[in-house]
Order: structure tokens, then C-alpha cells, then sequence
């Protein structure tokens, strides 16, 4: 530890720059990892919600929304039908609006339409259901969020392709900035390398104390990084906690996992700071690898 603080203090400046740009690739790409995980969970929410639902008008029988139901139910373009009855409406409306007492009072269960939620096997399907059910008598409105759906998927897939370009360029110049300081230090210590050859030591010898120094700016930068975006995050929780009102938790799927993403929990964290802190020292490791191998020859 003493050798790699006193290695610090001969090159400050090489240090510094290699330290910076570490902490500027680490923030950029935690902060754009955290927001893609937040954007997955609100598709995949959007995603488990009714995809169509249709309200029924007050004077139709429950014998005909069943009937309806169950033309439905054997369609092949629908994965399954719920019904929600007047009482059932009245008990999602009361939990939505416990904190509100004045409209729970001027609503009642006799005012508030049954409806059907159904979910579609292919997103493609929405509008031939939704129209199916706009053609049937005692439906009263159709709602569906096709639109929704499909915003979210373009602007996952677009902020994917982005998020890959930024990546290899963050990456790119990286690798690019961490080799030069990289080659000065190595260059100050020219006639120590050649020494230490002569006198048998090998590669990975010499390359030992650069390589240990990159990883330890590494790790610095991924602490630095995220505690500040952790700090960001916990500042604005009420505000997240306000815009997200009515989503009890948000998740992405791993395999046959669930990571909640929201609300903010240790785990997430834990992983996003080990991603974080890998991707550094590893990025610090290739950098200090490429820079030394040229006086290794």
C-alpha cells in the first residue's frame, strides 16, 4: 500500500487524469444502468396490467357480460379474462382513494359499471379485441394501452442501441486515456523496467505495481460514483415516491428471478455497485495491460 500511495505522489497529475476519467465513465454508465433498470420495471408493470378493459353500461345483465366473457375466453388472441363486479369496483376504488375521504363519500357501488380486463397473447391483437368489444351491446367505453405499450418498447429499443453506442465510445476513450497517463508513468520508470529485465524478473513482476495502481483507481472511482448517485437517488425518493403513486413495486426479470427495482432496496444497489466496480477495475486492468506490454516486448 505504501508503494502504490508513494507511485500516486511522484505522478499526481497522470494520477488524477486517470482517476477522473474512471470516475466520469463509472458515473455515466451506473446512472444510465440504473435508469434502464427503472424503465424495464415500468414496462414490465405496464405490461402485467389489463391490456383491454371494457365498461359495461348500468342496465346490462351479468348473464350477458358472462356471455361476452366467454366469447372471449375461447378466442385464440386472448390469454384470460377477469371480471370485475360492481361491489369489486367499489373495494379497488375505496383502496385507491383511502386517503380521501370526500370521495369515498360521494361514490357508491351501484354507480361505478362492471368491466372486463382482458389480456391479449400478442400485443398485435389489441385492436381487433378492442373492436370486438366496442360492437357489443351494453359496453359502454374500451379502454386499451396498445399506444403505451409500444411508446415503452421503441424507447427501450431505441435507448438499448443508444446505450450500446455510448458504451463502446465511454469504453474507447477510456482505454484510450487510461493507456496514455499509463505509458508517462511507465516511460519515468523506462530505465528501473530495463533494469529489473536484465536482472531476470518477469512480465507480470514489472506490469504488477501499474496493474495494482489502474484497479485501485478502479475501485475508487466505482465508490465515488455511485455514492453520489446513491445520494441523488435517496434526495429524490419523495419525488419518485409522489410520480410513481399507485405502483407498489417495480421489478426486472433475470432468468426465473425478480430484482425489485422500486422501491429502492439493498440488493438492487448491491448489484448495480458490484457491476459498477467490476466494470472499472476491469476497464482499469485492460488500459494498464496495453500501456505496459509495449515496454515488455
Amino acid at each position: 500500500m505504501t508503494d502504490l500511495l508513494t507511485s500516486i505522489r511522484r505522478t499526481p497529475y497522470q494520477s488524477l487524469a486517470a482517476f477522473l476519467i474512471l470516475f466520469f465513465t463509472l458515473f455515466l454508465s451506473t446512472t444510465i444502468l440504473i435508469s434502464m433498470s427503472f424503465l424495464h420495471g415500468i414496462l414490465g408493470y405496464v405490461e402485467t396490467r389489463p391490456q383491454v378493459t371494457a365498461y359495461f353500461q348500468q342496465k346490462i345483465s351479468q348473464s350477458d357480460i358472462f356471455k361476452i366473457k366467454d366469447d372471449l375466453t375461447n378466442s385464440d388472441k386472448v390469454e384470460s379474462v377477469k371480471y370485475i363486479s360492481k361491489d369489486e369496483a367499489f373495494k379497488i376504488y375505496s383502496q385507491l382513494n383511502k386517503d380521501n375521504p370526500l370521495l369515498l363519500e360521494m361514490v357508491s357501488s351501484d354507480i361505478l359499471p362492471a368491466s372486463l380486463e382482458i389480456y391479449a397473447k400478442k400485443p398485435s391483437y389489441l385492436p381487433e379485441i378492442a373492436a370486438f368489444l366496442q360492437k357489443q351491446p351494453g359496453v359502454d367505453e374500451v379502454h386499451f394501452q396498445k399506444n403505451i405499450v409500444d411508446r415503452l418498447l421503441i424507447l427501450t429499443s431505441i435507448l438499448r442501441r443508444t446505450t450500446l453506442l455510448f458504451f463502446v465510445f465511454l469504453i474507447l476513450m477510456s482505454t484510450v486515456v487510461l493507456t496514455t497517463t499509463t505509458l508517462f508513468k511507465v516511460a519515468m520508470k523506462k530505465e528501473e523496467i530495463e533494469l529489473l529485465k536484465l536482472l531476470g524478473a518477469s512480465n507480470w513482476y514489472i506490469r504488477k505495481p501499474f496493474v495494482q495502481e489502474a484497479i485501485f483507481f478502479g475501485f475508487l472511482a466505482a465508490i465515488t460514483s455511485f455514492a453520489i448517485i446513491v445520494t441523488a437517488l435517496l434526495y429524490s425518493e419523495p419525488f419518485l415516491s409522489s410520480y410513481l403513486r399507485g405502483i407498489s413495486t417495480l421489478s426486472i426479470a433475470y432468468n426465473s428471478y425478480q430484482i425489485i427495482v422500486w422501491p429502492l432496496n439493498p440488493l438492487f444497489l448491491g448489484i448495480c455497485f458490484s457491476l459498477s466496480a467490476v466494470f472499472g477495475m476491469g476497464l482499469a486492468f485492460w488500459g494498464s495491460y496495453i500501456a505496459t506490454g509495449k515496454y515488455l516486448k
